[in-house]
């Protein structure tokens, strides 16, 4: 298939079609899933691993947060509702995003995990309307939910996500489908980093620590989903006739890009004003961590003097090893490792 045919949806059954897919877009394939006769060996283990990780927000306990939440400084409460009403965004519209690459793949097992990857980004979002419900009223609630539409810098970044999405979208082919993933992988796999490290960093001082457990659940899910969709760009490089170079380069370009934008939204929305985090760290921190997720799309890092995690302490947040605890002891519950991917301090 050449990169610039247009991509059928998948159909409903196909009755004299195989079980195990021909291919990962426009192939032929049944649309019966039988986990032990799938295409891609690593489609069952990641099913697992998504599986283990389930979680709900009403598992965590808001009554500390909500006490703690009254004391934060102003700047605190204001990175704080603005980070939130981002996270709120992105999930959103990472559900329905998760929906239409779906349709056109034609690998049933991979069509499961997305549909385990949407639910779980409903998940993540309701848990921010649980977080906000918990903590201020239902106004301010309604206001944090709006700020995608009102803020420039906010808007700035979401739009350079959703420009890559729409043109996925609205044109359909092995190409945009390609550059809609690199898109995923800024939007799941970087964008959500300085936010998390605001969260973190109230963390590891003891403050706010149920709403930075949730987020680190939902880290975890997003590492996961970050996985998933680099190996499905990488079966879709194997799979078609694309030029790799130029793949490779869309790759660099997208997220040099995205991490000036990100740059930007951290000294907008965290600065020098937080003790423990510092600009300059958090520059350091989202050129490494574009670093760590272009090396995952198979292209060269776009920022090689960025090889070494600056945060360290931030690796601690970012995981949690089968059979230990989470954070600060709040709760015992046994994981699966999510991946190889968990806690780089080095490239």
């Amino acid at each position: 298939m050449k990169a610039d045919q247009t991509l059928k949806e998948r159909k409903l059954y196909v009755p004299d079609a195989p079980n195990a897919s021909t291919g990962i877009l426009n192939g032929q394939s049944s649309n019966v899933l039988n986990w032990d006769d799938v295409r891609y060996s690593w489609a069952y283990p990641l099913y697992k691993q998504m599986l283990s990780n389930f979680w709900t927000p009403f598992e965590i306990n808001m009554s500390g947060d909500r006490k703690q939440y009254a004391e934060l400084a102003r700047d605190e409460q204001d990175a704080f509702n603005k980070i939130i009403g981002l996270l709120a965004f992105l999930d959103s519209i990472q559900t329905d995003y998760a929906n239409r690459v779906a349709n056109y793949l034609t690998d049933s097992s991979l069509t499961a995990l997305m549909t385990v990857l949407a639910f779980q980004e409903v998940v993540h979002n309701q848990s921010y309307s649980y977080v906000l419900s918990s903590l201020v009223d239902k106004g301010k609630q309604d206001e944090i939910f709006e700020y995608w539409k009102h803020d420039a810098v906010l808007k700035e970044r979401n739009e350079f996500i959703m420009e890559g999405y729409e043109a996925f979208v609205n044109n359909p082919t092995p190409e945009t489908f390609l550059e809609s993933i690199v898109y995923d992988v800024v939007l799941e796999g970087l964008n959500f980093y300085s936010g998390f490290s605001f969260f973190y960093n109230l963390a590891r001082n003891q403050r706010m620590v149920s709403t930075s457990t949730m987020i680190n659940y939902i880290n975890r899910d997003e590492q996961l989903h970050v996985n998933l969709f680099t190996k499905i760009y990488g079966a879709v490089v194997a799979e078609f006739d694309l030029d790799k170079k130029e793949a490779a380069h869309f790759v660099e370009k997208t997220f040099k890009k995205a991490a000036e934008l990100e740059i930007k939204w951290g000294k907008y929305i965290i600065g020098d004003r937080f003790p423990g985090i510092s600009t300059s760290e958090l520059d350091a921190y989202i050129k490494f961590i574009s670093n760590i997720r272009v090396n995952q799309l198979g292209a060269e890092r776009p920022f090689p003097e960025h090889r070494k995690n600056p945060m360290p302490w931030i690796k601690a947040y970012e995981s949690v090893n089968e059979g230990k605890s989470d954070f600060f002891e709040q709760k015992s519950r046994q994981y699966t490792k999510v991946s190889e991917d968990n806690g780089f301090d080095e490239l």
